[in-house]
């Protein structure tokens, strides 16, 4: 059975509210859980103190049974220094697309020939 530490959404339309809980990888996202851990509320200003409230012993308790914490969950604790995450840079994904890059190189090209065309000074 693999676990994992990860976000079960609550709270109304909008107005997203997680708990953090550690659950069987193969249950719903707010399916079964097996226990709490705290909870996070996004909405909140990011400086506010109960705007993450976790038991980070408890955390780390189940990260050394096995339990795996999704991205984001990993996020939050190396946000409390009770996990390092390692930083995530996929330089290629911040690119424009192929289109883009075409019509970029097209705007150079026509740029470069008026600056030819043109008389010097």
């Amino acid at each position: 059975m693999s676990l994992k530490i990860r976000l079960a959404r609550g709270g109304a339309k909008k107005r997203p509210f997680y708990r953090v809980v550690v659950a069987d990888s193969r249950m719903p996202r707010d399916g079964r859980f097996i226990e709490k851990l705290g909870t996070f509320d996004p909405v909140k200003p990011k400086d506010a103190a109960d705007r993450l409230v976790l038991d980070t012993e408890k955390a780390l308790a189940w990260i050394a049974k096995g339990a795996q914490p999704t991205d984001r969950v990993a996020r939050l604790l190396d946000g409390l220094g009770a996990v390092k995450r390692e930083a995530q840079n996929n330089p290629e994904k911040a690119l424009p697309k192929k289109k883009a890059q075409e019509r970029a190189a097209a705007a150079a090209a026509k740029a470069g020939a008026a600056e030819e065309a043109a008389p010097a000074a």
